[in-house]
């Protein structure tokens, strides 16, 4: 597991996720067993959605009833799932609980009885009527409110939370991820509908939750195009059968040893997210760069100083025959530059060594960018 955490550096409630891999929840499919069964190939898995309380599980019956779908349906909420934990508690699959819960209530009790060792993702996604009508589902990407006050209930209970949504659905996506940020959520799951990568940038542009990019994500370019523009790692629900989950499996891991950065950002300037600060030369020139430090009111004096400071004393400091003077400046080794290759031929640094650095450059931008959570009182 080591080694999968040097190669994509990625922890979820504190435990390594093998790789960027996950299944999505469908209801009436996704549950311990349907996991066990893929367990080689992923590195977390969202079963679900579990319904919590009585309204919810009282929409599911009709769903069921109405003969369209399956649902899981029992009795008890937490006997059910203690034992779909139980049959993958020995697994190295980080396990979240996909819920339906119409209140704050339902969720911190639901916490508070099966403990810290999953996640709890709220399901604000789910369209069908019967559970919009309970309270739960897109009824929270509707009113935002609600669904705070859920991420906070859960966070009261020292929980991971990940929240499922369908782009598209709320008011401004950009301001709900910010609102969740803001609130206490870990992640953000994105069910991004067909609105694709540039949907998925906007939000990793509005908050520093790790992102699960999902929706027929089932080839490796699909997949690339989701990291390259802000996911941490792609989820699959329908397609995820073991053919297709392996393959995206092997193919990350072979891009991830010779690039250095699993999920390294177009630059800044073919259309990136705000990581691909990290590529982004000095702020001399009319490029997208400069418009998009003014978004971020940081000063263009104090964008030269944090990543100059950032590399001292690393062999990205040094480049007296690149373009400005140092690696700092330079850009992603998939565009050519004989300046940049030949300073790191000179240094002994490979390139996978070099986005690596990258890597570790964009982090510390990204924590200046989001250094400090906003006040939620507007909630």
């Amino acid at each position: 597991m080591m080694d999968a955490f040097e190669r994509y550096g990625l922890l979820i409630n504190d435990r390594i996720v093998r790789t960027p891999v996950a299944i999505a929840s469908m209801a009436g499919w996704v549950d311990a067993a349907y996991v066990l069964e893929r367990t080689d190939h992923i590195g977390a898995a969202f079963i679900g959605g579990y319904s919590i309380d009585q309204p919810t599980m009282d929409a599911a019956k009709v769903i069921s009833d109405e003969g369209n779908r399956k649902e899981f349906l029992y009795d008890d909420p937490v006997e059910e799932l203690k034992k779909q934990m139980a049959l993958l508690e020995k697994s190295t699959v980080v396990l979240g609980l996909n819920l339906r819960g119409s209140t704050p209530a339902s969720f911190s009790a639901l916490a508070g009885s099966l403990g810290e060792n999953v996640v709890y993702e709220i399901d604000a996604h789910c369209r069908q009527p019967a559970m919009v009508a309970a309270g739960c589902g897109e009824h929270y990407l509707k009113k935002p409110g609600d669904l705070m006050a859920v991420v906070r209930a859960l966070k009261s209970e020292g929980v991971t939370v990940s929240v499922k949504i369908r782009a598209g659905i709320a008011a401004d996506d950009r301001l709900l991820a910010r609102k969740l940020w803001e609130s206490g959520a870990d992640i953000l799951h994105i069910d991004l509908m067909d609105f694709g990568s540039a949907k998925l940038r906007q939000i990793r542009n509005s908050c520093p939750l790790m992102l699960i990019a999902n929706n027929s994500i089932n080839t490796f370019e699909r997949m690339r195009e989701m990291l390259s523009h802000g996911a941490d790692i792609v989820s699959l629900a329908r397609k995820s059968d073991i053919r297709t989950l392996s393959g995206l499996d092997a193919a990350i891991a072979r891009y991830a040893t010779e690039d250095g950065w699993y999920n390294s950002p177009k630059q800044l300037c073919r259309g990136g997210d705000i990581r691909a600060l990290a590529f982004c030369c000095m702020p001399v020139k009319e490029c997208p760069l400069i418009p998009t430090l003014s978004r971020l009111e940081i000063p263009k004096e104090e964008y030269i100083r944090i990543k100059l400071d950032t590399v001292k004393g690393t062999p990205l400091e040094e480049g007296n025959q690149t373009c400005f003077g140092s690696l700092a400046w330079c850009c992603k080794t998939s565009s050519p530059c004989m300046f940049r290759d030949m300073t790191l031929k000179q240094q002994g640094l490979s390139k996978k060594e070099y986005m690596r650095l990258k890597r570790e450059l964009s982090d510390t931008i990204m924590s200046r960018v989001f250094h400090d959570v906003p006040s939620d009182e507007s909630s």
